[in-house]
């Protein structure tokens, strides 16, 4: 496997970050993951537009787009992949033990890891931790990832493949790594940015697209939703038959109405356009 690492392809194995890399003492990062579909990015335009906005909300010098986009093109040559996941990573680079940057710049990772398409639908499950909407990283894709992983963790001692948050009112916000969209009367509903949740790129998309409004929900929503979905890069638009103890329309492997025709949806526009 080959990996771009600040100006070039090297192997994955041989490949090599300072220890004191501010991405590894302090999670001083942003990151980008990326769809490939036979050699193909999806959508790598509005990721890189966003991976601009993190750089400029983290005070990191913003990537050069257009070494990103040789790196990924290089990548994507090197490891030839049916369905990939895509990662570009940018942290603040060499620097002093501490939260103070160093001034040797920044590291540029992009990294190719084999996907596979999800299953339809999937079990969640709600944590008790809160997403800030009010904090210094919201609405940055982020490498400080800790209460993620805690929170999946969580997800999957109970046989699910997320976890929702609340925001600090008790709101509907987001999953680990998905945005979450509900269904109340045949219309669909998500929780709008200032909740607090990632402007996720799928999310955005499948806004446009099915005609989904940006609505501030209670947690007790997914009591009472007809159906629930995720979306997310690699989960494209997923159904939700669980969430905690509670089953909903369809069961395993069988989407609701609303989300059956979402995700029809998303695949036919996606496959119209890799680039929208």
């Amino acid at each position: 496997m080959k990996i771009w690492l600040d100006g070039g392809l090297q192997d994955a194995d041989a490949a090599r970050v300072s220890v004191l890399d501010h991405g590894l003492t302090v999670g001083d990062g942003i990151f980008e993951t990326v769809k490939t579909v036979r050699g193909r990015t999806f959508a790598l335009t509005r990721h890189l537009a966003r991976l601009a906005r993190s750089a400029r909300g983290l005070g990191l010098p913003e990537p050069d787009l257009d070494e990103v986009r040789r790196a990924c093109a290089a990548v994507l040559e090197a490891n030839p992949l049916p369905l990939g996941r895509l990662r570009i990573t940018c942290t603040g680079g060499l620097s002093p033990l501490g939260s103070d940057r160093g001034d040797r710049g920044t590291t540029l990772v992009v990294a190719l890891g084999e996907a596979e398409r999800r299953p339809d639908s999937t079990a969640v499950i709600t944590v008790p931790w809160t997403r800030n909407e009010r904090g210094a990283l919201t609405g940055l894709k982020t490498t400080s990832y800790a209460e993620n992983v805690v929170a999946l963790a969580r997800a999957r001692e109970r046989g699910a493949s997320e976890a929702l948050f609340p925001n600090t009112v008790g709101r509907l916000c987001e999953g680990t790594g998905s945005n979450v969209f509900v269904v109340l009367d045949g219309e669909i509903h998500t929780p709008p940015v200032a909740s607090g949740c990632l402007a996720g790129i799928t999310r955005e998309l499948a806004v446009e697209w099915t005609g989904a409004t940006e609505t501030d929900l209670p947690m007790d929503v997914l009591d009472r939703a007809d159906e629930v979905f995720l979306t997310s890069t690699l989960r494209d638009v997923q159904g939700v038959h669980r969430v905690d103890g509670r089953e909903l329309t369809g069961g395993p492997g069988r989407p609701g109405p609303v989300t059956a025709k979402a995700m029809r949806t998303f695949d036919e526009r996606a496959a119209d356009d890799l680039d929208p």
